[in-house]
């Protein structure tokens, strides 16, 4: 009997062995701690947890699964993902204006414009905020100390402040990290005027200062186009820790400087590993090569250390800009890689700079990267985003991605809406990169980081500029290393319109991963609104009709076999319909501008609650009409800058016009005191606070009497309090600095003028926007609509499909096509009324250029012929240089061949396509270098 269980004993003993080893071998060959093996995309699910934010900008981490979000306006936010409660906590005073020395006044890039939590918040309960100050020219970065959600206002301690100034746009910065030892660091942008030859800033004249960085970026004694790194002590100040670019006392410079030679820095992350700073910097505008140097390109960069990275002299890989001196419009030599140095009469700095000029780590210009193709094409704005590193999360963190991602650098582009996953070799070298999620968009991401759960989280500001956007959000990645939850999409027929409206709801192309669920799915619809109105809906589509005015929120709520769910949010107006806006061009081409002296156009908008503009309900002063040059390199933000101040005054023309409309002028005058106070002295009596407009609103609406003498007000309880909060933001806006880009008349004719100084190149934008006057307390929407004209000679370079193209910049450009069959493709271009394509050509012998014929196709490679030109084999040969009196532009053109093609007539936008032709060519055999294509109509 003991023999036996002795056995037994012993073959039990080895069974627990065998399992035991079988569990270990199952756990170490778990895949996702495997770092050669890349994990399938649906293990990532995308899970939204907030949106509609009025201009968020940057986002920090809190203990207890919230988050703290900062808006360009000054808003303090709380996301608690507990709840998925979101709170205003409070607002900073800041200013969001520029006002150049004409005093107008656009919308500012600058405004609150970071945040970042202290690396012991659970202790201290600090945060620091890098704002723009709303009195004094300067950028601040303070800490405050928050209590739950209590930002203490009596806490506050300036730490840091930076000199700007406010007359022009653009460049703020304001991204911030902290290392392992306490140093913080802070990216601050040029401050600095955007060329509007969207090249380097290096104008040295009296009185342009700010269009030259030589000031700031490339002065060693300049905090702006820098990234500083100091550490913050706990009495409110801070201490320079060693290592930084200039030791303390070194005679002409900053000892917070870092890193040095920054147009605009974005983003910044630092890798726990190797300790090595990484950041997204956004480049200037220019879309092609010229004789003022390189073109544009956005850069994503790597700091091993402190040093020089080149601004205002060189871009990408460390490609040098051409001296240039704008008092009398002479270039000179290229500036030297080897020996920079700052000679600007706008320099407070050392004169020799430091070396060696750090060259970007990746670079992009608006075409398509020859070095980096992967990165496609289009606009560009890079953000940056973390390095992971799976050792930085607890072993609790319920979605750290796996192994596979480990030491890799994950960056996002704010316009081309993609994630690339950088990978690094063991030096830190670039390697090679490969798109993260492909299938999924992440435009408008302003800020991107790993939080303590392990997932990737993306705040989005959303669409459009200088606004709240219904489209910001913050996102988060989550991996899911067993049940997968379900990715949800939700959509609707309708979204906004007067009541009762019926909109019908669809769940279409939800979808769940794991084989166990599928056909298993519950759905269930959630609809809720403030005026009391709630409904639950199930399955996959629903319908309801909304029969009471008010903003809804539709909430889809996706759940598997396992009980995991994630959501999607609508959200739907009742009770108002969008405007719709249309601008009449006049049949003619809306893509291309053919010189016209006059170009006609007529205005439209109709609104179900507000009428129209042509039975009069609708104002002309109501609606914004803008016209505006466009450089050929150009910034959207400055663009958008001046549009939005036309915006505003349109939007307050409605509370001027329920001010004309009502009994109010009986009692008040705009600036003269009558039996009630004016206007404008109650615009200077309070301050414009969101407290003094919810009691001025109450007092138009209920009547009041005591504050300005014996005469009471009369109440007007017939006004909604939407409408009287437009009259009183009306009389606030009377003593603010008015902006002056003035409205256009409804219908009129443009005379297109190019700006002085400009080469023709670019193009100009008519836009209209209507924001309507919502229905009783139901929130206003806005429509729009635009003509975007550009010249008709198109760069090569700006195509954005390509096969067969190699571009050389040096000794000069050329865009050559090789091999048969090699194509260039252009969208969305309005063809209607084109009748020829002229393509300028170059054949130069010295490259053995072989000549071809081109085939012009629609919308794809392989689509509709519109047209053929005839084969070229050679081009006029004028020499190597213009002969004094042409321009090098006329003269390139004087030198093409310039094979035509007659087109099939076309109407509408297209992609279109350009197919290089010969049979007789090698695949590695140059035909033409392409110079330029021209579009007639």
């Amino acid at each position: 009997m003991s023999h036996l269980v002795n056995n037994y004993s012993r073959t039990l003993s080895l069974l627990i062995l065998l399992i035991s080893i079988g569990i270990s071998s199952c756990q170490k060959s778990e895949p996702f701690d495997d770092p050669n093996i890349k994990p399938d995309e649906n293990r990532f699910t995308k899970v939204v947890l907030t949106e509609g934010m009025d201009e968020p900008m940057e986002m920090t981490f809190l203990p207890g699964k919230r988050v703290l979000i900062v808006e360009r306006k000054g808003g303090v936010k709380i996301l608690d993902e507990n709840t998925g409660e979101m709170t205003l906590i409070a607002t900073i005073p800041v200013n969001t204006k520029y006002t150049n020395k004409e005093g107008v006044v656009r919308e500012a890039e600058e405004g609150l414009m970071g945040v970042i939590a202290h690396p012991d918040f659970e202790k201290n309960h600090w945060i620091y905020l890098y704002y723009a100050d709303p009195v004094d020219t300067q950028h601040v970065l303070a800490r405050y100390e928050l209590d739950g959600n209590t930002l203490k206002e009596d806490t506050k301690k300036i730490l840091l402040v930076v000199p700007t100034q406010r007359e022009e746009c653009c460049h703020t910065g304001g991204g911030m990290v902290f290392d392992q030892e306490g140093n913080l660091y802070l990216t601050v942008g040029n401050n600095t005027v955007n060329p509007r030859t969207g090249s380097s800033n290096l104008d040295e004249r009296p009185g342009f200062e700010n269009s030259d960085d030589q000031r700031a970026p490339g002065n060693t004694n300049d905090l702006r186009g820098k990234i500083l790194r100091i550490h913050p002590e706990d009495d409110g100040t801070y201490t320079i820790p060693e290592g930084n670019l200039f030791p303390v006392g070194t005679e002409k410079t900053r000892p917070e400087i870092y890193t040095m030679g920054h147009r605009n820095p974005w983003r910044p992350t630092l890798d726990s590993e190797t300790g090595y700073l990484y950041w997204g910097e956004v480049g200037p505008d220019a879309s092609v090569d010229s004789i003022w140097g390189p073109k544009g390109y956005d850069e994503f960069n790597q700091a091993k250390g402190p040093g020089f990275f080149g601004w205002p002299y060189f871009i990408a890989n460390n490609r040098p800009y051409n001296r240039h001196d704008l008092a009398t419009e002479t270039y000179g030599e290229p500036f030297d890689v080897n020996n920079p140095v700052n000679e600007s009469v706008n320099n407070t700095g050392l004169r020799e700079l430091p070396t060696p000029v750090i060259p970007a780590f990746i670079y992009y210009p608006y075409g398509v990267s020859e070095e980096f193709p992967l990165l496609g094409s289009s606009g560009r704005s890079a953000t940056g985003g973390p390095v992971f590193r799976k050792k930085d999360f607890s072993k609790d963190a319920p979605f750290v991605f796996p192994a596979y991602y480990d030491g890799k650098w994950l960056i996002v582009d704010f316009m081309r809406g993609w994630i690339m996953a950088v990978t690094m070799d063991e030096n830190g070298d670039y390697k090679s990169m490969e798109r993260f999620l492909p299938e999924q968009n992440f435009s408008s991401a302003i800020d991107m980081d790993f939080g303590p759960d392990g997932a990737l989280y993306v705040l989005e500001y959303g669409s459009a500029w200088f606004r709240g956007n219904s489209n910001s959000r913050l996102v988060k990645i989550e991996f899911n290393a067993g049940n997968r939850k379900p990715n949800v999409n939700a959509s609707a027929d309708v979204l906004a319109g007067a009541v009762p409206i019926t909109s019908n709801f669809s769940a279409e192309g939800t979808n769940d991963f794991d084989d166990y669920d599928q056909g298993k799915l519950t759905y269930t619809w959630k609809i809720t609104s403030d005026n009391g109105v709630s409904a639950e809906l199930e399955g996959i589509n629903a319908s309801y009709t909304f029969e009471t005015p008010g903003v809804y929120q539709v909430q889809l709520t996706v759940t598997d076999t396992k009980g995991d769910s994630n959501v999607a949010n609508l959200n739907l107006v009742a009770g108002n319909a969008r405007p719709e806006v249309s601008i009449d061009f006049k049949g003619k081409n809306r893509t291309f501008y053919f010189g016209e002296n006059s170009l006609d156009y007529q205005v439209t908008v109709s609104d179900k609650e507000d009428g129209s503009t042509s039975d009069g309900s609708i104002k002309p002063g109501e609606v914004a009409v803008t016209f505006d040059y466009v450089p050929a390199g150009f910034d959207p933000i400055e663009m958008a800058s001046n549009q939005s101040g036309a915006e505003s005054m349109a939007v307050l023309n409605i509370g001027r016009n329920l001010i004309e409309a009502s009994d109010c002028k009986s009692c008040h005058q705009y600036d003269s005191t009558s039996i009630g106070p004016s206007y404008a002295a109650v615009a200077q009596k309070y301050p414009n606070t969101p407290e003094n407009v919810k009691m001025l609103v109450s007092k138009v609406i209920n009547g009041g009497s005591g504050v300005w003498g014996e005469h009471a007000m009369s109440a007007h309880p017939q006004l909604s309090e939407a409408d009287a909060k437009r009259m009183i933001d009306y009389i606030f806006s009377m003593n603010e600095v008015t902006p002056t880009t003035a409205s256009l008349p409804l219908e009129g004719s443009l005379n297109p003028e190019i700006p002085e100084g400009e080469d023709g190149q670019g193009g100009f934008l008519l836009r209209a926007y209507y924001a309507d006057k919502g229905a009783g307390n139901i929130t206003s929407l806005a429509g729009e609509d635009f003509v975007a004209l550009r010249n008709p000679f198109l760069d090569p370079q700006l195509s954005e499909d390509r096969k067969g193209v190699q571009l050389l910049t040096t000794p000069s450009i050329n865009f050559f096509m090789v091999g048969d069959q090699s194509f260039i493709g252009f969208k969305d271009l309005d063809l209607t009324g084109i009748k020829e394509i002229t393509l300028y050509l170059g054949i130069s012998d010295r490259v053995g250029a072989k000549g071809a014929s081109v085939e012009i196709r629609l919308d794809s490679p392989t689509g509709q012929v519109l047209g053929e030109t005839e084969k070229v084999t050679s081009a006029p040969n004028g020499g190597f240089r213009p002969p004094a009196g042409v321009s090098r532009k006329e003269w390139m053109r004087q030198n093409s061949a310039k094979p035509t093609a007659t087109l099939s007539a076309v109407d509408g936008k297209h992609d279109i396509y350009f197919i290089f032709k010969n049979t007789d060519a090698k695949s590695e055999e140059i035909l033409v270098s392409v110079n330029e294509i021209e579009f007639k109509n």
